[in-house]
């Protein structure tokens, strides 16, 4: 993601929010199904997160971050019976992202379009059965390091709505904040990294989708890294 600290809100962890104009189909999107899908976060949080769906779930996962949405979307297909939320301030990207769940028809999806640090301060304790966090913008400037998402405020977070024994999956292809990542997650009581050779980081998760973000880093030579993490 591209550092545009100007025109980010005050201590969010991402950048500019509005990109290219939408077209009218995502336009119409944005107006007409975001409000069904989007989060009232003014509203007390249920004790039962699969209270929030439409359909009936077994667990519920959140994806911060998701882009354009290509693995979110994947996951809700591959896993009706997940309730997925799913987090993104990039207009261009929650646009392009409930066009296809709209034509798609998923109903175990619900979403939420700015800070997601709010987001996990709402959520119930041990609600979740997974976080992701996929190409986080890297903030690459040491002055702006500040700005990563991953901190020990926001592992803290974490801790507190996951359940025992879920996962939290980081991606990255830039080195730096993977290393910033381990040492954070290391420092951490609460979170394991269960990785047990180089295959464990270097192969992607099981039936992951790529993104398109991912298929540029690889042409310019920068190789993801797939971390996983076991809240304890």
């Amino acid at each position: 993601m591209p550092d545009n600290e100007g025109s980010r809100a005050a201590g969010a962890f991402f950048g500019r929010r509005q990109g290219k104009p939408l077209r009218p189909r995502q336009a119409s999107a944005m107006d007409e199904v975001l409000p069904a899908l989007s989060l009232d976060l003014d509203r007390p949080a249920p004790a039962t997160l699969a209270d929030l769906f439409d359909v009936p779930v077994d667990a519920v996962r959140l994806e911060i971050g998701f882009g354009g949405g290509e693995h979110l979307l994947h996951e809700t297909e591959r896993f009706p019976r997940t309730g997925s939320i799913g987090v993104e301030p990039f207009v261009g990207g929650m646009a392009k992202f409930i066009v296809a769940a709209s034509e798609a028809g998923r109903k175990n999806v619900r979403l939420h379009d700015d800070d997601a640090t709010r987001l996990l301060d709402w959520l119930p304790e041990a609600g979740l059965s997974g976080i992701d966090l996929f190409y986080p913008d890297p903030w690459p400037k040491k002055r702006h390091w500040k700005r990563r998402f991953v901190n020990d405020d926001n592992l803290d977070r974490f801790a507190r709505v996951m359940r025992p024994g879920a996962r939290f999956r980081f991606a990255s292809d830039i080195g730096h904040y993977v290393d910033w990542t381990l040492l954070h997650i290391r420092r951490h009581p609460e979170f394991e990294w269960i990785a047990a050779s180089a295959d464990d980081w270097r192969r992607p998760y099981e039936g992951w989708p790529g993104t398109r973000y991912e298929a540029k880093a690889k042409r310019e030579g920068r190789m993801p890294a797939y971390l996983t993490f076991v809240r304890r």
